[in-house]
């Protein structure tokens, strides 16, 4: 029998653990970093993706023609000069590369564009199109816009169109101004009828700044059509999609990758920049996107 069996014998309590808030502090810490960090990644962390696409009637000879396409950059640099970004694409080597509005959110960003202009139009032939953030600003932005641009190589199609010619072959590229644009501009179905008066039985390629026309667009009749705007719903989400629009709905469509309406096929870039829903920069699991997409010519 021990001491502490006796009767009358004292009773040891039992050891209290020592707390340690230096190492809740430290975990604490960790975690807010190691979070902040994981999110600046999710706004800033760019991402290349490539995509194939087999768009009805494209012509043998623009089968593998590969197209850069940049939206909603949002006055956003991508390094020094926008080197980063540059660097990104000069490495794909793309036959078009195309800017799908919202270049800028500010007049004042218009000291970017220049450097970024001259970079894409060095790589390839480089087309721009207006979003609403541009028109946001006035026309008197525009045209300062879209002169910088041409003065530094690059094609701003206002509801216009040019023909591209690869391997024999001819396609139509055209573009429209946002809707925010000017109120008796030519709409996007006066500018079909008019391709189609001029280049009938062409493959049409739209660049179209707004994601959610895109039921308009293949009503009249265009092929293929590149769109940004949609930000990718902001949030993604697995099966799911994109969660948030940027018109401030839920579960929009059409935010990021291919859809089909009828004959036509639309593209949408998941953007480059951000966007002010709900607040500045944020994005989950959608990071910025470098869209490279690839045309294929059906067999």
């Amino acid at each position: 029998m021990t001491a502490t069996d006796r009767e009358g014998a004292p009773h040891r309590r039992p050891r209290e653990k020592r707390r340690h808030p230096l190492r809740w502090l430290a975990g604490l810490v960790v975690l807010v970093v190691g979070g902040t960090a994981w999110f600046h990644w999710q706004c800033w962390g760019l991402q290349t993706t490539e995509t194939e696409a087999a768009p009805d009637r494209l012509p043998e000879g623009f089968d593998g023609y590969k197209i850069v396409h940049l939206s909603d950059l949002h006055g956003h640099e991508y390094g020094e000069g926008s080197a980063e970004l540059l660097r990104l694409v000069a490495e794909q080597e793309p036959d078009l590369i195309v800017v799908t509005g919202d270049l800028i959110d500010q007049e004042s960003q218009l000291q970017m564009v220049p450097a970024l202009a001259r970079g894409l139009a060095a790589v390839a032939p480089t087309y721009y199109v207006t979003g609403n953030h541009e028109w946001g600003l006035g026309t008197g932005a525009v045209k300062k816009l879209k002169g910088v641009l041409a003065q530094c190589g690059v094609t701003a199609l206002s509801n216009e169109y040019e023909i591209l010619e690869r391997n024999g072959a001819q396609i139509v590229l055209a573009g429209v101004d946002d809707p925010n644009g000017y109120a008796d501009q030519k709409t996007p179905e006066e500018l079909r009828a008019q391709i189609g008066n001029a280049a009938p039985g062409l493959f049409t390629l739209l660049l179209a700044h707004r994601n959610d026309r895109f039921g308009q667009y293949a009503a009249a009749g265009y092929d293929f059509v590149l769109s940004g705007h949609g930000h990718g719903g902001i949030v993604r989400l697995p099966f799911v999609g994109g969660v948030a629009g940027t018109d401030r709905t839920f579960f929009p469509d059409w935010t990021a990758g291919l859809y089909t309406v009828g004959n036509s096929t639309l593209f949408v870039s998941r953007g480059l920049g951000n966007n002010t829903v709900p607040f500045k920069g944020f994005r989950i699991f959608n990071r910025p996107e470098l869209a490279v997409l690839t045309l294929k010519a059906e067999d």
